[in-house]
């Protein structure tokens, strides 16, 4: 298992993982689009994230099979000294790979890079609607200390 930044063909199984999910298919989250002409917002997006530093999008990669996803952002900030802090966004494992182990082993790399960045923060967010994974992170360590608040625009 290799966890690493992911490229641009990478790009169509991380939209598989994503769109695999009751959640994601709730908020309009179909059939997850690939082709430059279908969706270049994506494709953008990608490139965007692609190009910033304080940006990482890692996959988990089986022998040529993406099985996880997430995307690592790092922020600097005035709050609490100084701190750098890392929010970890868009955590997929694939549902025949949950409970092997890999969704651990996937966090404690990302937790690793936020170490080696410099972070003395973790955070996330995860649906109120997520039992498993609130129990997963809280695992983890992870403590629901805050109240999340999202608007969209």
């Amino acid at each position: 298992m290799e966890f690493r930044a992911a490229t641009r063909a990478d790009v169509p199984a991380v939209l598989a993982l994503l769109a695999d999910d009751d959640i994601s298919r709730a908020r309009g989250f179909g059939d997850a689009p690939v082709a430059e002409d279908v969706d270049a917002a994506i494709w953008a997006a990608f490139e965007e994230i692609d190009a910033d530093p304080n940006n990482e999008l890692i996959v988990a990669d089986d022998g040529g099979e993406i099985v996880a996803t997430c995307q690592l952002t790092f922020i600097p900030g005035l709050s609490r000294n100084g701190a750098r802090r890392m929010t970890i966004e868009a955590v997929r494992v694939r549902a025949d790979r949950r409970g092997s182990g890999l969704g651990t082993d996937f966090m404690k790399y990302a937790l690793t890079r936020a170490r080696e960045r410099g972070c003395r923060i973790a955070q996330l967010t995860t649906d109120k609607r997520r039992d498993d994974a609130h129990r997963f992170y809280e695992r983890l360590g992870f403590v629901a200390s805050h109240e999340g608040m999202k608007l969209a625009l």
